[in-house]
């Protein structure tokens, strides 16, 4: 039987979702069909501000605080949700259709363990006993291929990775064995090789307990992998639908032809360095790490004048602690941080304020990078008043040109908040403000991973320009390949806490590599959507392979 020969399970028809803003409400989602039948996986996808995620919480009967449903129905299993008492629609939540969330740290409550977590909804909604529960929680541990099933759900959310992390939250979501689940970006914070790992998992579980689900991402190639159908949002309104295979090979409308065609963006290539040029950051045989556990161990690489080095590796392998070490936040054990060839002090509270003003940061959440109750004006003006000195006019043209600089309309922007902003623009509020103090160096780490491929592309685009405008060299922590393919000169691969290979990227992408870079590369998804299933059995006959030789 095919999945749309199959009892429709929820049907939303004519969905008009209005949002609050300080002009009054206006509307997000404007008359979106959608149909899911029982065991089938349907895929959303759109750019920032389509509407993909308020579309997928209110197949829940649920919209976020500053939103609500103005028309239409949404029917589950006969139930229509909108009509429907808000007990019943809790009675359903958890128990029948579930969610799981794009970033699993910030949705598990960091004071209790996973098992306690994973208990919870089977035993509010009496569907097992605490014991069983227990028990059932270690089988579905399993099922998603976490470590140590048995002893895995006792440690709490600091103490697993974040693949682990999605892994454990995905089981959460199957606790109750809900007819529904909702997943809303599941993989974007997750390095590619993790990817894999959960992207295997949530395919096996939704299909051995035949649960529907909605796949919302903006990763194409991820959702080639997943769903059964794809349907496209821009702006609040259905673009196309169509099953998975026709979609990829022959998309109708010019929006997501588009789409399709993201990633253009190359950097010029740059003349290397020469042979006795001064880097203007080094890392020097530095090893460092937490408590007595060392992360990094004797790394060693050259950041030259406007060249982008990208430091690749999946979750673990240490670029986001190479990055503390570089801006003092972590001094390192052993080895040492050389700014145009002088050793810089390694801890930040021992560096002058010219040293500090010289090495600059964008992060990765902008959401939670930016202090949500400050204006742009103050925001972007702090730096710019701390390391340069400036104030009233002069500092208000500064931030205008700050603005100007990062293709944002001053009088349109200088007083709004950060929860005014699209994700794209308070990346790109990110940016300014790492540039407001006139560094020579910044650290760039993942400030594309949760935007969507036409906003990331623009955010690449753009620190393009300002590398060659302004003289920049960069530090470019990612796990997204393509993102190295775009941008990047050099390329630094680590493991563990080593460097395990690094050079030119065209190098880099030639073989032979290095095992894990061959790893890398093979991990990342194509837009085939029998890409997984074939890498999955080829690396199963590796290990059948591997395990007949020993």
């Amino acid at each position: 039987m095919s999945e749309t020969d199959k009892p429709v399970l929820l049907r939303m028809r004519d969905i008009h979702i209005d949002g609050r803003t300080e002009e009054g409400w206006q509307p997000i989602i404007k008359g979106v069909d959608l149909t899911l039948h029982k065991g089938e996986v349907l895929g959303l996808i759109g750019e920032s501000g389509a509407g993909k995620s308020t579309l997928g919480l209110a197949a829940m009967g649920y919209t976020r605080d500053g939103c609500r449903i103005t028309g239409g129905s949404i029917e589950f299993d006969g139930i229509d949700l909108v009509k429907a008492t808000e007990r019943t629609r809790r009675s359903l939540r958890g128990r029948r259709i579930a969610y799981v969330a794009q970033s699993a740290a910030a949705s598990f409550n960091p004071a209790h363990r996973l098992i306690d977590q994973y208990v919870e909804g089977p035993v509010v909604h009496r569907v097992m006993s605490r014991q069983e529960a227990e028990r059932d929680a270690v089988e579905l541990y399993r099922r998603m291929r976490l470590p140590n099933p048995e002893e895995i759900g006792f440690r709490y959310p600091h103490q697993v990775s974040g693949g682990q992390l999605q892994r454990a939250m995905t089981a959460m979501a199957m606790s109750c064995r809900p007819d529904l689940i909702v997943f809303d970006e599941p993989t974007t914070a997750l390095d590619v090789t993790t990817q894999i790992e959960v992207l295997a998992a949530i395919r096996d579980i939704v299909a051995q307990f035949d649960t529907a689900a909605i796949y919302i991402t903006h990763d194409l190639a991820v959702v080639a992998q997943m769903a059964d159908r794809i349907k496209v949002l821009l702006r609040g309104e259905e673009v196309e639908e169509a099953d998975t295979r026709t979609m990829l090979s022959s998309p109708r409308e010019e929006y997501t032809r588009s789409l399709w065609a993201v990633r253009s963006h190359v950097s010029p290539a740059k003349p290397r360095p020469a042979p006795d040029a001064v880097p203007v950051v080094s890392v020097r045989a530095v090893t460092a790490g937490y408590g007595r556990m060392d992360v990094l161990h004797n790394v060693n690489f050259d950041i030259h004048r406007r060249r982008t080095v990208a430091v690749v590796g999946e979750s673990g392998s240490g670029k986001s602690t190479t990055a503390r070490v570089i801006t003092g936040l972590l001094p390192p054990r052993q080895g040492q941080i050389l700014f145009d060839g002088q050793p810089l002090p390694p801890d930040y509270r021992q560096r002058t304020r010219e040293q500090l003003r010289q090495i600059q940061m964008i992060y990765q959440m902008a959401d939670t990078a930016l202090n949500p109750k400050l204006r742009l004006r103050d925001l972007i003006g702090r730096p710019a008043r701390m390391y340069l000195g400036l104030k009233g006019k002069a500092l208000e043209e500064r931030v205008r040109e700050l603005l100007r600089l990062i293709e944002l309309e001053p009088n349109e922007f200088i007083d709004r908040l950060p929860s005014e902003l699209s994700g794209g623009q308070k990346q790109r509020v990110g940016i300014a403000r790492a540039l407001a103090a006139e560094p020579r160096f910044v650290i760039c780490d993942e400030v594309t991973s949760a935007l969507d491929q036409l906003v990331a592309e623009g955010i690449l685009k753009l620190l393009d320009r300002l590398q060659g405008e302004l003289d920049l060299s960069y530090m470019f922590i990612t796990h997204d390949l393509a993102t190295v393919r775009a941008i990047a000169d050099d390329v630094v691969v680590m493991q563990n806490g080593r460097v395990v290979e690094q050079g030119p990227k065209d190098d880099m992408f030639r073989p032979p590599h290095d095992p894990y870079t061959e790893l890398l590369l093979s991990s990342v998804p194509e837009m085939d959507p029998d890409w997984l299933t074939r890498l999955l059995a080829e690396r199963e006959k590796g290990k059948a392979g591997a395990a007949a030789d020993a």
